[in-house]
């Protein structure tokens, strides 16, 4: 039998979301105390992978069990043993062929900057930018990365046999001191997002232009960008799968 799980978790101290050997990870953690629960060893299969310091307001696995599981019973186990940084929400029976990542419709990722005073007790949760960025020039530089594009430019993969991703929407939100930059897309490279945030920083500082961005999808090469922004204003969001299988928070 097949069973969904849904969590959170604050990535600051995870080597990132995947199975890594000697290496604090999400997925080796919350297989460890699936397979405490279970008393028998559980391997899970993620819906996303995530990089160091990246977080997650939403993040989905399923794993494989013989036995009949109750699933409110073993969603309070299962919060019980994990450690604070995870939280879990809950766990239900999917069918036997639903699979946690290749059944994802689109992904929402959320970055965020703070243009105001440094702050100390968000600054691994938050990009301390510490000055004004050019809203409506991002947001009209958003424009060109909108759609069906090759982005191998904008990751250090080397590996993939395809780069090409469709980006629904960039979102752009400023309140008080915060930008909130939304990303939607059916699927994203390694450091996709943090070499696009790194990007419109470039650009807001003038060390880019919006003229450069088509050059730079056309060069399908790394170096053509600059900055790689830092993991920890990024957030997993949102997970769409194709059979709108997926918790109401």
């Amino acid at each position: 039998m097949r069973y969904l799980c849904s969590c959170s978790y604050d990535g600051l101290a995870f080597y990132g979301s995947a199975k890594q050997p000697n290496k604090r990870t999400v997925c080796g953690t919350l297989e460890e105390c699936i397979s405490k629960i279970l008393n028998t060893k559980s391997n899970i299969t993620p819906c996303s992978r995530t990089d160091k310091g990246v977080h997650a307001n939403i993040f989905y696995f399923h794993f494989d069990t013989d036995k009949n599981i109750d699933e409110s019973k073993f969603t309070n186990s299962l919060e019980k043993i994990t450690p604070e940084d995870i939280h879990i929400f809950g766990i239900t029976k999917v069918e036997n062929d639903f699979h946690a990542r290749y059944n994802v419709k689109s992904k929402e990722y959320i970055y965020i900057i703070n243009q105001g005073e440094y702050s100390v007790t968000k600054r691994n949760y938050e990009l301390e930018y510490n000055k004004s960025l050019n809203i409506n020039l991002l947001k009209n530089a958003s424009n060109y990365l909108i759609g069906t594009h090759d982005f191998k430019s904008f990751t250090s993969d080397d590996e993939k046999q395809d780069y090409t991703r469709t980006i629904e929407y960039i979102r752009i939100e400023e309140e008080n001191n915060l930008i909130k930059i939304s990303i939607c897309a059916d699927g994203f490279l390694k450091y996709m997002i943090r070499n696009i945030i790194g990007l419109f920083i470039d650009i807001n500082e003038n060390k880019k232009t919006i003229q450069d961005i088509p050059k730079i999808l056309e060069s399908k090469n790394r170096t053509s960008l600059g900055i790689k922004a830092s993991p920890k204003g990024l957030y997993l969001n949102k997970v769409i799968y194709k059979n709108e299988l997926y918790f109401h928070h």
